[in-house]
């Protein structure tokens, strides 16, 4: 199993780093944009009166991403929320190495076409510093979720952090990957 290179991360080195290199001019291999880190949330507010949503929402992303999810807590109290400074709320992933390009592979190959009337993703969602946020409706698009066994349908971020200093970059990278942007 140390020998084993993902598909993404074999195309990102064979052929998409070189494009890069050669599209924007760079003067050093370390110039090329890479993807660092995905952090994949899912907030699940109704866990204040629900905490079974919450260990179903922490199984969920552990089967989508392949590692262990961790639920994240409240910062601030909100009185309008009835939220309480510590209330779990939340849970996160976030993947580096080869679950990071096994997941981004199954997201742009598998999980996104299966989204109802999909016309691509909005080139929106970068920050400005080359990191790319993509908001998705529904977990179930994704194969490893059992459509019987889901207690609610609640949707999970995706933020691709990028070693890009632009925008356009970051874009270029993606798109490299076959992101499905829309035109």
């Amino acid at each position: 199993m140390d020998n084993y290179i993902p598909r993404l991360k074999k195309v990102y080195k064979d052929t998409v780093a070189p494009e890069l290199f050669k599209e924007f001019g760079y003067t050093s291999v370390m110039q090329i944009p890479s993807v660092k880190k995905i952090v994949v949330s899912m907030g699940v507010g109704e866990a204040l009166t629900n905490k079974k949503l919450l260990d179903a929402a922490v199984t969920d992303l552990t089967q989508i991403t392949g590692q262990h999810a961790v639920k994240t807590k409240a910062r601030k109290s909100i009185a309008n929320f009835k939220l309480r400074e510590g209330n779990e709320v939340g849970v996160m992933v976030t993947l580096r190495g080869n679950i990071m390009y096994e997941f981004l592979d199954r997201l742009i190959n598998i999980a996104l076409p299966r989204v109802k009337d999909f016309r691509g993703i909005k080139a929106t969602g970068f920050d400005g510093h080359g990191n790319f946020s993509l908001g998705i409706t529904e977990q179930i698009i994704f194969p490893e979720i059992d459509f019987d066994k889901i207690t609610k349908i609640s949707g999970l971020n995706v933020a691709i952090v990028t070693s890009a200093k632009t925008d356009n970059e970051a874009r270029a990278l993606l798109a490299k990957f076959n992101m499905p942007f829309r035109k």
